[in-house]
């Protein structure tokens, strides 16, 4: 008898097909980063899920997951490399290449849960649906959720924006994926040599071709009419320093710029070189507010509108809150809105005794008081919808504010904490997003840009560049029709995350039935080839 020792060149051929998959899959999660904002490539989005489906077809569970977990650390760690900007002076790399590696275990549970669906009929669809679950889950879980990142927010324009206000968010990722795993199947039938269209195509062509033809097809239907008349907004960005973390110390710096830059704007006012505005707007904490304030009284009767001032709040009981405030001239304060989803570890910090292990600025970081309640004020009659920087991301927020009556939604931010990268760009088009979801005109008011009004449709009517002072002035329109995607609410997704555990569950009872079959048929030939021996 002799022992057979496989020869290094087997060896080299058998890693060939595994390096060949890592190096597609890695590829391909720098594709999806090149699809988002500030480049306009959405359309790289569908080519990186279909590389991606492309390495996971016919895989199991556990190799399905670790191509997911190098698919998701080069997107985030691509995609959030502003975190390293703002935080890397201060901390190292572990803030980033932390939230990267968890936000990467998500995407590798998904792929490998897709293993597990890539032999059921549709499969694309399925495959879409799961992909969908991680990021529903991501969303709202560890502490709250990180939702950036999602899909959608890589499409502020494009064939599949419209879809938006059908399904919001969600369906617009859904269609975004269901294409680049329909391509994917493409490919693997091309592979397998089916080179010729039979039924076997029909799937995988649906599955590309629908979901952008139906988003093109829908576009005529998205509304940017006014149907309550127009309100002239004014954005006031008066700039803060490029300082990073060094930003705590600039309160005052930063709300003197505003000063300036809203004198000038009261002054072209006056003279008659703009008309007056209906409404202006103050980025997210341009100003610290302890209760009455005759400067901002001045500042507001100078402008001689309603005026919208991001401001820290302080309680009486010391507490900070981070609200927009309804400033009235001649009143001053009417209305207060405080934002409901903080961002962890800047405006709280939750699990304390186990943070403090990482960091010495535990202790000298109080925890801000969450709000509740919809943003919505009624301004002179116009209903304004309220959400607050890190809530673009999130659905619920401007979603509950549309369905209270807002004609128009604000989103006031202060992005000045990371410095000139991509994060700005990434918030502003959750924004656009949101424009198309809701049928409502955005404002986007940043401390240091970007600025920005936005259409109904999700296009950019005016904006500014970063680390600037200016002021945008501009007509928007007020709508009142509900969109579908707010009639249906969350319900869009719960239908779609529903459909994935569906899918998975059955997978893996198709794949234990096969495997089990396979094993019986092996079992059979052996005894046989047995029986014939003997």
């Amino acid at each position: 008898m002799t022992d057979t020792v496989a020869s290094p060149g087997a060896a080299t051929r058998r890693w060939r097909p595994v390096a060949a998959r890592l190096l597609l899959t890695a590829l391909s999660g720098f594709v999806l980063y090149l699809s988002f904002p500030p480049r306009p490539l959405w359309w790289l989005a569908p080519l990186a899920f279909a590389g991606l489906g492309l390495v996971l077809f016919r895989r199991r569970f556990w190799a399905g997951a670790g191509y997911g977990l190098v698919f998701g650390l080069v997107f985030f760690l691509a995609h959030l490399v502003w975190i390293q900007d703002f935080l890397g002076a201060d901390f190292g790399s572990a803030p980033w290449l932390g939230l990267s590696a968890v936000m990467a275990l998500f995407v590798a549970a998904a792929c490998g849960l897709m293993t597990q669906v890539t032999t059921l009929p549709a499969a694309p669809v399925w495959m879409a649906m799961v992909f969908l679950l991680q990021e529903t889950v991501r969303s709202r879980w560890p502490i709250n959720g990180f939702p950036w990142g999602r899909v959608a927010f890589g499409q502020p324009e494009g064939a599949y924006l419209s879809l938006a206000s059908v399904g919001g968010a969600p369906l617009v990722g859904f269609a975004v994926l269901l294409t680049g795993f329909g391509l994917a199947r493409l490919g693997v039938l091309l592979h397998a040599g089916h080179r010729r269209p039979d039924p076997r195509w029909i799937t995988p062509v649906a599955c590309t071709l629908l979901p952008v033809i139906a988003g093109l097809a829908l576009w005529p239907t998205v509304g940017t009419t006014a149907e309550a008349g127009t309100r002239s907004v004014a954005v006031v960005q008066g700039n803060a320093p490029d300082a990073g973390l060094g930003l705590l110390g600039q309160r005052a710096t930063i709300r003197r710029n505003h000063l300036e830059a809203s004198a000038q704007l009261a002054r072209r006012i006056e003279s008659g070189a703009v008309p007056r505005p209906d409404l202006v707007v103050w980025p997210e904490t341009a100003t610290e507010v302890r209760g009455p304030d005759p400067v901002l009284n001045e500042v507001v009767d100078a402008f001689g509108a309603p005026t919208l001032i991001g401001a820290l709040y302080r309680l009486p009981t010391g507490q900070a809150q981070n609200t927009v405030i309804e400033w009235q001239p001649g009143t001053g304060q009417v209305d207060r809105y405080a934002k409901q989803e903080l961002v962890p570890f800047a405006e709280y910090v939750p699990l304390r005794s186990i943070a403090r292990l990482f960091t010495p600025f535990v202790d000298d970081t109080g925890d801000m008081l969450s709000g509740t309640e919809p943003g919505v004020f009624d301004v002179a009659g116009t209903k304004v919808g309220l959400a607050i920087c890190y809530e673009a991301a999130y659905d619920y927020v401007s979603r509950e504010a549309t369905r209270a009556g807002a004609e128009l939604l604000v989103i006031p931010t202060n992005n000045a904490w990371y410095g000139p990268g991509e994060m700005s760009y990434q918030q502003l088009a959750m924004s656009r997003v949101r424009a198309v979801e809701h049928g409502r005109a955005v404002v986007v008011a940043a401390t240091s840009g970007v600025s920005a009004i936005v259409r109904p449709d999700g296009s950019l009517d005016a904006s500014t560049s970063l680390f600037t002072q200016e002021t945008l002035l501009r007509d928007v329109p007020l709508r009142q029709q509900t969109t579908l995607s707010d009639r249906l609410g969350a319900w869009t997704e719960y239908v779609l995350v529903g459909a994935a555990l569906l899918a998975v569950a059955s997978g893996v009872v198709l794949t234990r039935r096969t495997r089990r079959a396979n094993a019986e048929k092996t079992d059979e030939s052996a005894a046989r080839g047995v029986a014939e021996e003997g």
